[in-house]
């Protein structure tokens, strides 16, 4: 295993037969578009809110502090808990939902939540593109984030189920792709709708109705996974889904250890309780810690409220919306780089890479706000200063798109056994939606109080999160989705908390049995 001096070598995990097919990279393509519909509310959101149509319909306040009064400090105008709760109900939605999600993904199998997840965010794309009142706005934002929910529980567990295992990274980076190419048409049609008088923010809101149908459609004819097949007793369909999947018959062994899994699963009633049990205690840690540490990248922040940040720091309305289409392209086109080095480099050295790469652009950003607008929050940037954060913004986005981007759903979804994966994964999903619901809701009023010291909160973050992958994860490529406890039996650390040998002997023991 890689992983420098803190995996130790005790040889290697199975090589199961099979090659890729294109059947499996069409179905896990189709499913991945399911990121689209988390991609766009992320872009939709901040475009929107600075529309001056909405603003003055829905938010009349925050439309007065920034076009008539002209002495409110700069990094404070757009402060506004109304209109944040607007932004972040949908992660609160998406995180109560993810809860039943684990449940639906367990008992009715992966696709079947990829479908409630697309249906659910569709009515609620009707309803923000028809809202007449806030009230009307916020119910569908919570049927949004119901539909956010169930999608980011079950598609990572079906990309990762899907994939082989030499390309279990790339193709579960579809998903992140799919994310980010979401993002980058909500710029997009923002900076063509905000051009529309009157309605522009309703054609916005309406057309996230388009992602939702893709995934909806996709999702019935979807295949459901060898695993998910097992799991609910459909032993015959497994095998020749297996079989499909690897393009081979010789699926035997591969199929055999995904039943001794199964097995172990069944004997789980409780999910949830036994998570917490201590041979768990690696996979809860990163299923808490990732998605925790993704957030506090400070991501959202530039995603959310990109077009907000640049007219802050003194962009026009329409050069606001253009850049911030601009950071959306970086993100998409950095975030291929990763679907075609994961599995060659390995997630290790993506995470500290980036983080790297996104402690220096912050703390620079952090440097030229504080130079410029000082603690008083007033003063402009000239064209070449506010290029250069454009720049500095891009080389940051960059940096996350091919590694906390696309990895903060990787990781989490490949490392869990089958009886807690539900489980873990509806914790990945939840600690992730309240952390993107604590940052949306309290960043406006951060940015007002903490000014540009901001930059350098979140570029603290990265330091301790890049601390935390260098000693506490292990490298996952091209291990076996069920051979995956074999990387904590080797970690230097995790190794005092999981099962050795035990685990190995009943794993054969139930093999022999099932012949």
């Amino acid at each position: 295993m890689a992983g420098g001096g803190f995996v130790a070598q005790t040889g290697p995990a199975k090589n199961y037969a099979g090659k890729v097919t294109g059947f499996v990279i069409f179905t896990c393509l189709i499913s991945a578009t399911g990121g689209l519909i988390f991609g766009y509310d992320i872009g939709i959101s901040g475009g929107v809110t600075s529309m001056n149509d909405f603003l003055l319909k829905f938010f009349p306040d925050v439309y007065r502090k920034e076009n008539e009064d002209t002495h409110t400090n700069q990094y404070c105008k757009f402060d506004s808990q109304l209109l944040t709760t607007f932004t972040s109900s949908l992660y609160v939605a998406g995180l109560i939902a993810s809860f039943f999600a684990s449940a639906s993904t367990r008992l009715l199998g992966r696709r079947m939540s990829m479908l409630i997840g697309g249906a659910t965010f569709l009515v609620g794309a009707a309803l923000n593109g028809a809202a007449q009142d806030v009230a009307m706005l916020i119910i569908g934002r919570i049927l949004l984030g119901i539909g956010v929910g169930f999608a980011n529980q079950s598609i990572p567990l079906y990309l990762s189920e899907m994939a082989p295992p030499k390309l279990r990274g790339g193709l579960n980076m579809c998903f992140q792709l799919f994310i980010t190419i979401g993002i980058l048409a909500a710029n997009l049609i923002n900076y063509g709708t905000q051009k529309i008088a009157k309605y522009g923010w309703r054609v916005s809101l309406a057309l996230a109705a388009v992602p939702a149908l893709i995934i909806t459609i996709g999702s019935i004819f979807l295949a459901d996974t060898p695993n998910s097949l097992i799991e609910r007793g459909h032993r015959d369909k497994a095998l020749n889904m297996l079989q499909k999947i690897r393009g081979t018959s010789n699926v035997q062994e591969e199929f055999e250890d995904m039943i001794v899994a199964s097995e172990e699963s069944r004997k789980v009633k409780h999910p949830f309780r036994n998570i917490l049990q201590r041979k768990y205690r690696p996979h809860l840690v990163m299923a808490i810690a990732i998605p925790f540490f993704q957030q506090l990248t400070g991501i959202n922040v530039i995603m959310f409220y990109a077009p907000v940040l640049f007219k802050t720091i003194g962009f026009g309305s329409n050069a606001s919306l253009l850049s911030a289409v601009i950071t959306g392209t970086v993100n998409a086109i950095a975030t291929l780089v990763s679907i075609f080095t994961v599995d060659r480099v390995g997630r290790r050295f993506l995470f500290m890479e980036g983080g790297v790469q996104m402690f220096c652009s912050q703390v620079v950003i952090a440097i030229i706000l504080g130079i410029k607008f000082g603690a008083n929050g007033e003063g402009t940037l000239s064209k070449g200063y506010a290029t250069f954060v454009v720049i500095l913004i891009c080389i940051y986005v960059s940096a996350f798109a091919w590694s906390w981007g696309p990895l903060g759903w990787l990781v989490p979804s490949e490392i869990f056994p089958l009886e807690i994966r539900s489980a873990g994964q509806s914790i990945n999903v939840s600690v992730n939606l309240l952390f993107t619901f604590a940052i949306a809701q309290a960043f406006l009023a951060m940015l007002c109080h903490m000014k540009f010291g901001l930059f350098l909160f979140f570029a603290a973050f990265v330091l301790i999160m890049s601390i935390f992958i260098y000693v506490l994860l292990p490298e996952t490529k091209n291990i076996p989705i069920e051979e995956m406890y074999l990387v904590w039996q080797r970690h230097w650390f995790w190794k005092n908390y999981v099962e050795h040998d035990d685990k190995a002997k009943d794993m054969e023991l139930t093999k022999g049995d099932s012949k």
